[in-house]
């Protein structure tokens, strides 16, 4: 049974991911700190030799003693809502927490998936965007504290892959939802959906084109 280890695993992309991870018969180590996830949205796995939690921040150090195949990095706090009430730790998860799933990564020979985000490119001026466009970015604005994190994150894993040999990939993900997302979380796609859901009149944020 290969073992996956889930940061942010409580959250609403982390617990989905835990679910197709055990799906495939993963044994999914799940670290979450609780700051924007919830236990609600793992109360459905068995606890089980194939399933565990640990309450843990990735700030600190992450000891796994087991071997570990794949980490799969998704601990961050995403929601604008968060990230501007807890602007350090955002920066902090970005830095600490991706130092150290990478560092655990490499000990283990584990691949590595670092969960990034379209906010990479910062307000683009180009749209769609492809991957060879490098953005617009405000690192001092609002939004820098968690734009920033992302991209740090980004350019430590690529420094891991090219320098310490780890096997590494960089997901970029765009206004996901689905089951167990928070509808007052502040992002575009639930804010759409739960003022609909009210009747009330839908936020369309630029100029709507």
């Amino acid at each position: 049974m290969p073992t996956a280890v889930v940061t942010g695993g409580a959250g609403f992309l982390g617990s989905n991911l835990c679910d197709y991870l055990l799906a495939r018969d993963y044994r999914v180590v799940c670290i979450d700190n609780l700051e924007t996830g919830s236990l609600e949205n793992i109360a459905h796995i068995g606890r089980g030799p194939e399933f565990e939690f640990r309450y843990h921040d990735v700030v600190e150090d992450i000891a796994i003693d087991e071997a570990v195949d794949v980490v799969y990095h998704l601990a961050a706090i995403a929601s604008p809502i968060d990230y501007m009430r807890l602007p350090l730790h955002s920066l902090k998860v970005g830095s600490y927490g991706t130092h150290n799933a990478l560092g655990l990564a490499k000990y283990k020979r584990a691949r590595f998936l670092l969960a990034s985000t379209s906010e990479v490119y910062g307000d683009p001026l180009q749209s769609p965007q492809p991957e060879t466009y490098w953005g617009n970015v405000n690192p001092v604005g609002p939004r820098g504290v968690y734009d920033e994190a992302k991209r740090y994150a980004e350019a430590l894993t690529m420094a891991y892959h090219h320098q310490q040999g780890v096997d590494t990939s960089i997901a970029r993900i765009f206004n996901t939802y689905g089951p167990r997302m928070r509808v007052n979380d502040g992002r575009a796609v639930p804010a759409f959906i739960s003022q609909a859901l009210r009747g009330d009149d839908v936020t369309i944020f630029g100029d709507g084109s």
